[in-house]
């Protein structure tokens, strides 16, 4: 899966009864506002059960884990020489291929990569299809978990996820960022048409069944979009704020997430939505106390990542691929590529990200790849 750590497995294994991880400190004034979170992702390095696979990797290459890139599929070469950790492809990326021009193209991007990026998808089902909307994928699109929960309940709602998981890995695809763990019960939210429509404890039991089948599939899950949408409006057309106390998340919201990461979750993805009670001032996607709460009070220990930072809700903050690394995110959803792996290797480079944090992010990141 790796090819260069393939080669120094042997060296890795001996490297690890004899080394620690190391890193850098700084006195950034920024750095020292979000330090909190990003302590706490570092935390896990010095557990880091082949710590020696990080250090035969670059600054670069570090950096380059960090990201998850929407492909592009007219142009991938500069995308592909930075090495991303992950290539997260739409629609458009299907339209009108063939089962086998689809997994050609994506054995492509895995061998042009060092260390073979993550390959995902939004194949939620109902309003969000990125695969089965290709009739020569699938004979049809996928309906939405209210389908399938009407149908049969939790029972229809795992083979589904199943049925999805295997249509996916047929094509090399790794990661379906899904299940939606959202909790909406009005017609009238966004979320609503993508979430299961029901009760905390009975989407609970949704996600747990969905992560259960992805993974017995050999699907890689992804719970979204913590901490929980509620109603707010939509954050790819701006900024979402929510007033609800904190108490509400705690008894309502976060019980879907928390049977997730107890049934094994991946990775979770944190919204671009301003939780008032919890950080009035940032986005949630670049919030240390939002994250804290996930590694915390949540005990999730996977791979945290953004929403999509190309979202209109992100476009009034300057250097929010720095902001989302000192929060606490291990990747980042990104569209520009460049710009984003510039302002986080900059950033390292002159300290204000410590390199224990990169290494405690890279780590996840691989131990979510099953190379350490």
């Amino acid at each position: 899966m790796m090819k260069k750590i393939t080669a120094v497995l042997a060296l890795a294994a001996s490297a690890a009864l004899f080394t620690a991880s190391c890193g850098s400190d700084t006195n950034s004034p920024e750095a020292e506002t979000q330090a909190p979170a990003a302590e706490t992702a570092a935390a896990s390095a010095d557990a880091s059960p082949a710590p020696g696979l990080i250090e035969t990797m670059s600054i670069e290459e570090k950096v380059g884990q960090l990201f998850m890139v929407r492909c592009n599929s007219e142009n991938m070469e500069p995308i592909l020489e930075k090495q991303p950790g992950g290539i997260v492809m739409f629609g458009v990326d299907f339209q009108d291929l063939s089962k086998q021009e689809v997994t050609d193209k994506i054995e492509g991007y895995k061998s042009a990569c060092e260390i073979e990026p993550v390959i995902s998808v939004d194949e939620e089902g109902g309003t969000v299809v990125r695969v089965s909307s290709n009739p020569a994928l699938a004979p049809e699109k996928y309906q939405s978990p209210q389908y399938y929960y009407d149908m049969g309940g939790i029972d229809a709602l795992a083979e589904n996820a199943a049925e999805k998981s295997q249509l996916l890995r047929s094509l090399g695809i790794t990661m379906n960022l899904a299940p939606v763990a959202d909790v909406s019960t009005d017609p009238d939210d966004f979320i609503f048409d993508r979430s299961l429509g029901r009760d905390a404890e009975t989407t609970a039991e949704y996600v747990s069944a969905a992560v259960t089948a992805m993974h017995e599939n050999g699907m890689t899950s992804c719970l979204k979009h913590f901490p929980g949408y509620g109603s707010n409006v939509d954050t790819h057309t701006g900024i979402a704020i929510d007033e609800r106390p904190l108490d509400s998340f705690r008894n309502c919201d976060f019980i879907p997430f928390r049977a997730g990461i107890e049934a094994g979750a991946d990775a979770v993805l944190v919204a671009h939505n301003i939780v008032t009670d919890i950080d009035p001032s940032q986005p949630a996607s670049i919030s240390a106390p939002v994250h804290e709460l996930l590694r915390g009070e949540l005990d999730f220990d996977g791979v945290i990542m953004t929403d999509d930072m190309s979202m209109e809700a992100m476009a009034e903050y300057q250097t929010p691929y720095l902001k989302a690394v000192l929060a606490g995110n291990d990747m980042i959803i990104v569209t520009d590529f460049e710009e984003a792996y510039n302002e986080v290797l900059t950033a390292v480079y002159d300290g204000t990200v410590p390199e224990s944090t990169l290494d405690a992010a890279v780590e996840r990141i691989l131990r979510l790849k099953d190379i350490i």
